[in-house]
């Protein structure tokens, strides 16, 4: 059915591009595990709180509702053949840091591994956990953020994400992010 000049599609996951990144999990060496996921977002600014959304059935899942902790790492272009593969594979069977030749690093606030090779990493103790279908939601606080230090500005000491290279995810297919046309507020700016 067309309305509106729009096609009428069936009710289903349309809020595209998604973030890519890569979850480290795991307590020990022998348990670490690496699951790739593109549900994932910003919940709350104060306190900072973010969620990844993980099927039950996924290995990593028991390993975040046991420890209560993940590391959510950023994916750059260089990441991107990694993340993909840590995605199709199951830790059940591949111990993903070994196999793919990432270097874990004890995170500063929770047992988790951070991927070193990671352009930023973010550190999170779970708060809730909400089951809601075919996924459950581990809404999670923020405890530590870490970025390499050539993504920061060196005059004016800021975050620019932009230098991190960070892909995206979009409907089976990974992609760069585009160029910049514009930063919070430049549509009421005073030219």
């Amino acid at each position: 059915m067309v309305r509106n000049g729009k096609r009428v599609m069936r009710a289903g996951n349309m809020l595209n591009p998604t973030p890519v990144v890569m979850v480290s999990c795991g307590s020990t060496l022998e348990e670490y595990n690496i699951i790739t996921v593109a549900w994932t977002g910003t919940i709350c600014s104060d306190p900072p709180l973010c969620y990844i959304s993980v099927r039950p059935a996924r290995h990593s899942y028991e390993l975040i509702k046991q420890s209560g902790e993940f590391i959510i790492n950023l994916v750059d272009r260089d990441l991107a053949p990694i993340a993909d593969w840590c995605g199709v594979q199951s830790g059940k069977k591949h111990h993903k840091f070994l196999e793919s030749g990432l270097t874990p690093v004890k995170g500063s606030k929770v047992s988790a591994p951070m991927i070193a090779e990671a352009p930023v990493n973010i550190e999170c103790k779970v708060q809730q956990v909400i089951p809601l279908g075919t996924h459950d939601m581990f809404i999670a606080e923020v405890v530590a953020v870490h970025a390499k230090e050539q993504l920061f500005n060196k005059k004016t000491d800021a975050l620019e994400l932009r230098r991190a290279n960070l892909v995206t995810y979009s409907h089976g297919h990974y992609y760069d992010l585009g160029k910049i046309i514009g930063k919070f507020g430049f549509s009421v700016e005073k030219k």
